[in-house]
């Protein structure tokens, strides 16, 4: 079991951390400033210490020169994510902003942890497995879930590449799960040690992503107090992750072609330059082939870039993927609200698979945690998905009400042979369920007996041509 020791003044965030990771059978120790750890425990006791960098006293840097071999989490707001980049260069081995988000932050601790078993001078003796199977093993077991043909492939693509040092350039639409693809090659690399600095190109200002990117000097500009160092250099001997990399400026674009074809990088305001070892992931959801005819995109940072090509799958494309991302999702959805554990109706499961998920996976995981949210009991239904499609009846919900009513008033016109699940669709079920038990029930007891709600009856009666039952009038 291993040891963590969280250093956090604020106790309610304190006390909060320390349910989670005790939930997940960490041992925790918690102290409220850098004084209070030192006086208290043996720093080296521990495998992992989590601290604030704001504390109350000594800043939470200087528990990474008092730790010594013990790594250092620093977490931070995102109005100090500067100073936090200053920590990493200081020693700490990774940083999480604040508020953060519980399945990042017990993500973030796996990775570390596991980071430092392989450092064991137990592990240096031991026999080095097929490298090719134990990325691909890893990879299926970790972040990423799938057994589809295209997860397969990427699977093996991202286990290639991240035995090299090639410029790896991932596409795919928004929320299919990019920066995931790219923390699996740092983890599966030999840079798996150094940070990883992740950058969304599209949400830092124009006028600050090439300070942020390459650093500046003191009075480069107006409000450049002190010299900062950039992103990249932050990132020196790691990984630098660069999303949505088609927003970014051409003129920061020019500098970033010439990082790639140096290696080296000039603060903004200096005349030097300095050599950085920097390995660049990148990412977008854009053509940027046709952004760079359109002149948009450099053309040659484009054929820079375009050394490795990774594809992520849609995931409507991924088939019985999505129910076993949903499947996870829910166990964690449950997990992190407290929730008795759930399970997914069958109609549920139908309309899942049937859906286009715009969102793509992203999409998915916000419909299970509102799922979970909205239901009242542990069977989430195609409702509480809160899905823009038109929520049917799956072909099991309208067997088993038609089959009460057969079962205890079996219709005249029926032959004596049951017609097999493959002689009928859904429509047909639908169209056979209103017509025999119209006479009896309301609209109302239609739809609520069907599943679904009256306007979808009526367009379904309007689709099929299903009259509905003639008014009697009033003598």
């Amino acid at each position: 079991m291993s040891r963590i020791l969280i250093v956090e003044d604020e106790s309610i965030i304190r006390a909060a951390l320390k349910r989670l990771l005790e939930k997940h059978s960490y041992a925790v120790d918690d102290a409220a400033s850098v004084d209070d750890a030192v006086s208290t425990f043996n720093l080296n006791d521990y495998q992992l210490i989590i601290s604030d960098l704001r504390l109350p006293g000594s800043p939470g840097t200087d528990l990474i020169t008092l730790a010594k071999n013990t790594p250092v989490l620093i977490m931070t707001s995102y109005a100090s994510m500067r100073s936090a980049v200053d920590a990493m260069k200081m020693g700490a081995v990774d940083y999480i902003a604040k508020p953060f988000n519980h399945d990042e932050m017990l993500a973030t601790i796996r990775t570390i942890l596991e980071s430092a078993e392989t450092k064991t001078p137990a592990s240096l003796d031991e026999p080095e497995p097929d490298s090719s199977a134990k990325d691909t093993e890893n990879l299926e077991q970790g972040d990423f879930v799938g057994s589809c043909d295209a997860m397969r492939s990427l699977f093996t693509r991202i286990s290639k590449v991240a035995r090299t040092d090639a410029t790896a350039l991932i596409l795919g639409e928004s929320g299919t799960g990019k920066e995931l693809a790219a923390k699996a090659i740092h983890e599966q690399s030999d840079r798996r040690s150094a940070p990883m600095i992740s950058v969304n190109c599209a949400s830092i200002p124009e006028t600050l992503i090439e300070s942020e990117l390459f650093g500046h000097e003191k009075g480069s500009f107006t409000g450049a107090n002190s010299a900062r160092s950039g992103l990249i250099e932050a990132a020196d001997g790691g990984t630098l992750f660069l999303d949505e990399i088609g927003e970014l400026p051409l003129e920061a674009q020019a500098r970033l072609l010439r990082f790639l074809q140096e290696s080296e990088i000039r603060r903004v305001g200096s005349v030097q330059s300095k050599k950085v070892n920097v390995r660049l992931v990148a990412a977008t959801h854009r053509n940027l082939k046709e952004l760079a005819k359109q002149g948009l995109f450099r053309e040659d940072l484009y054929y820079r870039l375009y050394v490795m090509e990774l594809r992520m799958p849609p995931l409507r494309e991924r088939g019985q993927d999505i129910l076993e991302l949903a499947d996870q999702f829910l166990i964690k959805a449950c997990e992190k609200m407290s929730a008795p554990p759930a399970m997914l109706s069958p109609s549920c499961r139908e309309i899942m698979l049937g859906y286009h998920w715009p969102g793509n996976v992203r999409e998915l995981e916000n419909a299970i945690e509102r799922a979970v949210i909205l239901a009242d009991d542990h069977i989430i239904t195609p409702e509480l998905l809160g899905l823009d499609v038109e929520v049917r009846p799956s072909l099991e919900t309208i067997e088993h009400t038609y089959g009460e009513r057969t079962a205890n008033n079996p219709p005249t016109d029926l032959p004596v042979q049951k017609q097999s699940r493959a002689g009928l669709s859904l429509d047909d079920y639908f169209q056979r369920f209103v017509l025999e038990n119209q006479e009896r029930m309301n609209e109302t007891d239609l739809a609520k007996k069907l599943g679904v709600s009256r306007k979808c009856l009526w367009e379904r009666r309007q689709k099929l041509g299903i009259p509905r039952k003639p008014k009697v009038a009033q003598g």
